[in-house]
């Protein structure tokens, strides 16, 4: 990657300076950890993994709550990220982090600009995940996220969580509540 990724020290300074409540923040660097573990065991299994850009994405991936609380914090999150001149990369993670993915047709129906924001690269689909096994700083199974949504996000958000569910599964094993399992 050709563009400089920040620190992790910088990109909590980021949260709080664009005032992310301490509350945004320690879900944040939870998610970062869950997703850094994935990254991890994914590069160990010979994968092509940018573990740097999971960790920082991770860590800034809810930037938006610092102005809505919203699903439009993740576009709110993407707009902050380029004002920052952040890496193109990460204000993907920001952008295609909701539930499942949101599907064109989806973003329509949500005023957002017209495009696809369903995760597509490896960081952002492990991040995506790692995202819906916290809940506020704890970790749960996916299966009470997908529980907790369901009546939230359209079907077809929550069949991107299970997909990605099985996806990450099939590449590194069950990274579910109740440990990784190697």
């Amino acid at each position: 990657m050709n563009e400089q990724l920040p620190s992790d020290k910088m990109a909590l300074k980021l949260l709080s300076e664009n005032g992310c409540s301490r509350r945004v923040i320690n879900h944040c660097k939870a998610v970062e950890k869950v997703a850094t573990e994935i990254a991890e065991a994914c590069k160990k299994k010979g994968l092509n993994v940018d573990v740097k850009l999971v960790q920082i994405g991770a860590l800034l991936h809810d930037i938006g709550r610092s102005k809505t609380h919203s699903v439009d914090h993740a576009i709110v999150g993407a707009e902050i990220a380029r004002s920052l001149n952040l890496p193109e990369a990460v204000i993907s993670i920001i952008e295609r982090h909701v539930g499942g993915g949101i599907t064109v047709e989806e973003a329509e129906n949500l005023g957002w600009p017209a495009k696809s924001y369903v995760p597509e690269t490896l960081e952002e689909k492990i991040v995506t995940y790692a995202d819906k096994l916290i809940e506020g700083s704890e970790r749960v199974s996916i299966e009470q996220t997908i529980k907790k949504f369901s009546k939230k996000l359209p079907p077809s958000s929550i069949n991107g969580m299970r997909k990605l569910h099985e996806e990450i599964t099939l590449l590194v094993g069950d990274f579910n509540v109740g440990g990784h399992v190697a």
